[in-house]
C-alpha cells in the first residue's frame, strides 16, 4: 500500500519532472562536449585495433622474418653477418632493432646482437644491447642475459660491476643457472683475494644445488680457496 501511495503522490511526480528537466538541460547545454567525448573514446579504441591489425601486426611479421634470416648466420657462428646483415637478403640484428624497435622480435634481437658483439670482442657494445632487452623477469632468459653482462664486465676487467650482475643473476634462484653464476662470482672473488666470500658462494652450490653440474667438483674449489687464505 505504501508503495502505491508513493507512486500516486503528486510531489513525487513533480520531483521526477524536475529531475528530467535538469537532465535535459544538462544534455542540451553540454551536448557537443558529450558527443566529442564519446567520439574520442571510439576513435582511441578503433585506433588501437587498427594499429595492431594493419600496422603493428605486419611489422611483427616482417621483423620475425628478418630475425630468422639473422639467426641462420648466428647458428653458423657468422657473427658479423648476423649482426650487420649480408647486404642482400638479411638486414642483421642491428637493423631489426633499428627498423622494428617496438616489436617482440626487435626486443629479442637485442640479446642476439649483444652475444654477437661479445663474441666479436666489443664488450661495451654488447652491454649496451643486452641492457636494452626486456625479459619481464623471465626466470630463464633474464638471468642468462644479466649473467652475460657480468661476463662482459669481467672481460673489461671491471670486476666490481661484474659481481653486481652475477649476484643479480644467481639471486633469481634458477636451479640450473644460479649455480653457474654463483661459481663465476666465486671465481671473481678469488681473483680479488676475497677467499672467504668465494668459499661462501661455493658452499651455497654444495648445499643448495646438489644436483647441479657445478656441485660435482665444487669441493676442490672450496679447498683451493681455503688453502689460498
Amino acid at each position: 500500500m505504501s508503495k502505491d501511495k508513493k507512486t500516486n503522490d503528486p510531489s513525487v511526480g513533480e520531483e521526477i519532472q524536475v529531475a528530467i528537466g535538469k537532465t535535459e538541460a544538462f544534455i542540451e547545454k553540454y551536448q557537443k562536449q558529450l558527443i566529442y567525448a564519446v567520439l574520442g573514446i571510439v576513435i582511441v579504441v578503433s585506433g588501437v585495433i587498427l594499429y595492431n591489425k594493419f600496422y603493428q601486426g605486419p611489422r611483427e611479421v616482417e621483423a620475425q622474418n628478418q630475425l630468422s634470416k639473422s639467426q641462420n648466420y648466428f647458428m653458423q657462428d657468422s657473427f658479423k653477418l648476423a649482426l650487420n646483415g649480408d647486404g642482400i637478403d638479411s638486414r642483421g640484428f642491428k637493423r631489426v632493432i633499428e627498423d622494428y624497435g617496438s616489436t617482440k622480435s626487435a626486443n629479442l634481437a637485442n640479446v642476439y646482437a649483444g652475444i654477437c658483439c661479445f663474441k666479436l670482442g666489443d664488450y661495451n657494445q654488447a652491454i649496451s644491447y643486452l641492457e636494452e632487452f626486456d625479459g619481464n623477469d623471465d626466470v630463464n632468459i633474464t638471468p642468462t642475459v644479466i649473467g652475460l653482462i657480468g661476463d662482459a664486465y669481467v672481460e673489461l676487467r671491471e670486476t666490481d660491476k661484474a659481481l653486481t650482475y652475477f649476484t643479480k643473476a644467481y639471486e633469481m634462484d634458477n636451479k640450473m643457472l644460479s649455480p653457474v653464476f654463483l661459481k663465476k662470482a666465486g671465481l671473481v672473488y678469488e681473483s680479488k683475494g676475497e677467499y672467504d666470500k668465494a668459499i661462501e658462494l661455493y658452499t651455497q652450490i654444495k648445499d643448495k644445488y646438489v644436483q647441479s653440474n657445478e656441485a660435482r667438483d665444487i669441493e676442490k674449489y672450496i679447498e683451493r680457496a681455503k688453502a689460498s687464505k
